[in-house]
């Protein structure tokens, strides 16, 4: 069932699976939302095996409160932090699909103490300024400038995605590969190398930027950014576990 969490006046939409802990949190991409594939193949997996489970739908998304064009990254982050904070305990293990990856990153910085672990597929991060505006035309950003909004083609719907300056400008403040990114627990880094959305090398410059003991990439020849065939839902559960078994706490 649904529940709902205040935050800031935005009304988060969340499951909680109770079980042992780590938690495992779920963050969610761009514009998708709690009932993804990936989500609940994760939720299937904590019930069955009794682990504690989170997900949720950041403002904007899914069944939260919010119109998708008034967030960005800081505010979902917040989104984030606020649902980790309020709906779980103790060490977390942090679960980021493609732009989640971004703000599960952001949550290593904000919640050193209690992250444990992490895995990402398709992490995105940076998006917004790496792969966003670097890639616009000239035109685009004149258009992104003077209006406030650009529309780019979708693969996914027919409607076109409405990028907002406040998201490129915002997503500024919020960069992980320009700066230190220690990562001192156990990480699993997976990225299919189909990834029409994540290019390849993305997964290779975040390998190569951040720092801890134990990182290490995976890499699914032919897999899309979908990444949601049940060899690779088998690997990120794989993924999850063998983090779990190496996490302390």
């Amino acid at each position: 069932m649904t529940d709902y969490l205040d935050v800031n006046g935005r009304r988060i939409a969340y499951n909680r699976t109770e079980g042992q802990g780590p938690w495992v949190v779920f963050l969610g991409g761009f514009r998708s939302d709690m009932l993804g594939t990936k989500a609940l193949a994760l939720e299937a997996w904590a019930r069955e095996t009794g682990r504690a489970f989170l997900r949720f739908d950041y403002s904007g998304h899914g069944e939260s409160s919010g119109d998708f064009l008034d967030g960005c990254i800081g505010t979902w982050a917040a989104d984030a932090e606020a649902a980790i904070g309020a709906l779980t305990s103790g060490p977390v293990v942090l679960v980021g699909s493609s732009m989640g990856g971004w703000i599960s990153l952001l949550m290593t910085q904000r919640l050193q103490n209690r992250v444990a672990g992490l895995v990402t597929v398709a992490a995105a991060p940076d998006f917004t300024e790496d792969s966003m505006w670097a890639g616009f035309s000239a035109e685009q950003r004149d258009e992104l400038v003077t209006t406030g909004r650009v529309a780019l083609p979708s693969d996914y719907s027919d409607e076109p995605y409405i990028i907002t300056r406040r998201l490129i400008e915002e997503g500024r403040a919020n960069l992980v590969l320009r700066s230190p990114l220690p990562l001192p627990f156990p990480v699993r880094f997976l990225q299919g190398t189909a990834d029409a959305d994540v290019d390849m090398s993305v997964a290779l410059r975040l390998l190569a930027h951040a720092t801890g003991p134990d990182l290490r990439l995976t890499l699914v020849k032919d897999a899309d950014h979908r990444f949601s065939t049940p060899d690779c839902l088998a690997l990120i559960l794989r993924s999850v576990e063998e983090v779990l078994s190496r996490a302390k706490g």
